[in-house]
């Protein structure tokens, strides 16, 4: 039995190997991702595996059962391995060791953290090449087993210039790091009447102004900062409104403030939008007030409907903004520097409309999401190239 299961291991091996001689042929891929809601990694995951069977490749999903991610994929077809929610990293290895043994995948690509926990604990880098996703800001673990975890990493892509920096900070080798942006879908041109009816669906009325953030709802995210913004533009611009979208532990918190500001009646809170395309629809101006952000796909998406954007200068965002051109770029993230760009956009429609614009071209000729499954795919192709040519020395 054991001898076997040797041979088995080996010829897949020789199997795997061969479907390499043309690494810019076909590639059979894997991707891995335990996170149980769904958020800007999710989105990335979903945008790449449906990129890559647009293009003719392999890409098959291992996520939890019943998420989003999980939900969402099914729905379109795709086909989805799915785990038990209990033990989450040890089941995903278990099914993991049996995907291997049973298929031969070029890449096999981790989009979270526990997603390459669950990797690494299976040993799939040994069969395949593993690429790990990395899309927060903060240094690599020094722990020894959270460090070995990387070591097994053929490359790490990161999602924005910041993030970068910050793997370089743990000590890699930095030719082990690949730079790929986050890409968004381009919907076509909003029309008046679409907006119109976003305006309804959310109960804000044809002459009020609908300012729109979209994230977690978390201390770090800033949404505090817009609700102070918004209390000092209040009587000036009576017929601004705030929405936010998205669902998180600071929620009771925020609403308790807009109480205090009594600027409740002008917040929206929508919680989890399934349809995340109508509350962009629905905005005339966005605001990302997040703080050392590692990109801002929300802001990209915000950015692709065409709509005029408010950031603070921090994190990935200098990435994405040139300050005056395709947005407006804050260099503290203060409730009155939020106030004076709103106030400045507010009574200057044609400034905002040709930022709206000029951030749509952006998206449309830097982070699209075929921008970013192309250079996704380069990752791919030349991490094999590189295997194949150290497997002929």
């Amino acid at each position: 039995m054991c001898k076997q299961a040797h041979t088995t291991a080996c010829w897949g091996e020789v199997m795997r190997q061969d479907a390499r001689l043309s690494v810019s042929g076909w590639m059979n891929t894997l991707h891995l991702d335990t996170g149980p809601d769904w958020r800007g990694g999710q989105a990335q995951a979903l945008l790449l595996v449906r990129g890559l069977l647009a293009r003719g490749h392999g890409a098959e999903i291992v996520a939890v059962r019943d998420t989003p991610l999980a939900r969402r994929a099914q729905d379109e077809g795709i086909r989805v391995h799915a785990v038990c929610p209990n033990f989450r990293r040890i089941s995903m290895a278990r099914m993991l060791r049996g995907l291997q043994r049973n298929q031969s995948f070029d890449i096999i690509h981790v989009h979270e953290p526990h997603a390459l926990t669950a990797a690494w604990l299976a040993g799939a880098h040994r069969r395949a090449s593993l690429i790990a996703s990395r899309r927060v800001a903060y240094p690599l673990s020094a722990g020894r087993a959270a460090m070995a975890r990387y070591l097994a990493v053929r490359r790490i892509i990161a999602v924005s210039r910041f993030v970068d920096a910050s793997i370089v900070t743990s000590g890699l080798d930095p030719s082990r790091i690949a730079v790929v942006h986050d890409g968004v879908p381009v919907p076509p041109p909003l029309v008046a009447a679409q907006h119109a009816a976003a305006h309804a669906r959310w109960g804000v009325g044809k002459n009020e102004f609908l300012l729109g953030c979209v994230g977690y709802l978390l201390p770090e995210k800033g949404q505090e900062v817009l609700l102070h913004a918004l209390a000092l533009l209040k009587e000036r611009f009576p017929q601004c409104r705030l929405l936010l979208a998205g669902r998180g532990p600071y929620r009771a918190h925020l609403e308790g403030m807009a109480r205090d500001l009594r600027i409740a009646d002008r917040i929206v809170f929508t919680g989890f939008v399934e349809d995340v395309d109508s509350v962009y629809a629905a905005l005339d101006l966005f605001l990302f007030p997040s703080l050392a952000e590692p990109l801002g796909s929300s802001l990209l998406d915000a950015m692709a409907h065409g709509l005029p954007v408010i950031a603070v200068a921090s994190g990935g965002v200098p990435e994405i903004l040139e300050d005056g051109k395709n947005g407006r770029m804050l260099l503290v993230g203060k409730p009155e520097a939020f106030a004076g760009a709103i106030s400045r956009l507010l009574q200057n429609p044609p400034e905002a409309a040709i930022m709206g614009a000029a951030g749509r071209a952006t998206v449309l000729s830097r982070f699209s999401d075929d921008h970013m499954v192309g250079g996704t795919l380069a990752v791919y192709s030349q991490t094999l190239s590189e295997e194949h040519s150290q497997q002929k020395r």
